[in-house]
């Protein structure tokens, strides 16, 4: 067989794609991040009417190319987070506005085998459009998220996604030396809010694009 690999990911994130439309997720499964931008550019966005657009941390989704391209996309108002010439109030603003945009972008920090999302924020923006606010939500995931349980998905969250990110971020909290979660009192420590995501409300609100891929963290 060519490509096991991909094969044997291609049926496990199918069955995923099951499992998430059985949680009222709107699922799609890609064979890469090309294919993912292309999804989104071509067929989600369009259809989504979204006139506001705007974003949460995700490497993810810049990984993809998808953040140049829709920021650059003409006829959307685009509340751009990202912008490295905003200072710090401003750019909270604006992630305290990119919460009543129509379509909202992100990922996730890993995902259940039975179509649940886990997530575990700093300042808590990603989580809150995730769970209420703008109209549609768009999460793109690698495959390297999916885990088995809950359980499970807390342990890569905190022993991997968590001091990854602190160390990408230059974080001086005590897991960027060990590389594992300390559960600090650091004052930039970026685990503050989890949530689980068990089902999407309204049904089809939130969107996930599964990638045959690696991506992110």
């Amino acid at each position: 067989m060519k490509k096991p690999i991909e094969n044997f990911w291609n049926i496990r994130l199918n069955a995923l794609k099951g499992a998430l439309e059985g949680n009222n997720f709107e699922a799609y499964v890609v064979d890469d991040a090309d294919a993912a931008k292309d999804l989104v550019l071509d067929q989600i966005l369009p259809s989504s009417g979204a006139r506001s657009v705007s974003w949460g941390g995700s490497l993810t989704f810049t990984d993809s190319g998808l953040y140049e391209a829709i920021r650059d996309r003409e006829g959307l108002e685009v509340l751009d987070t990202f912008d490295k010439k905003l200072d710090d109030p401003k750019k909270l603003e604006l992630r305290r506005q990119s919460l009543l945009v129509d379509l909202f972008f992100t990922g996730t920090n890993a995902i259940t085998e039975t179509g649940k999302l886990v997530n575990l924020d700093m300042i808590g923006n990603r989580v809150a459009a995730l769970t209420f606010g703008p109209k549609h939500v768009v999460l793109l995931v690698g495959r390297n998220k999916v885990v088995p349980d809950i359980e499970q998905a807390m342990l890569r969250i905190k022993n991997y996604a968590a001091p990854v990110n602190t160390m990408r971020l230059d974080k001086e909290t005590p897991c960027i030396k060990t590389s594992f979660c300390q559960d600090c009192k650091s004052p930039e420590r970026i685990c503050n809010t989890w949530t689980i995501t068990e089902k999407s409300f309204p049904k089809g609100r939130v969107k996930v694009v599964l990638i045959n891929e690696d991506m992110g963290f």
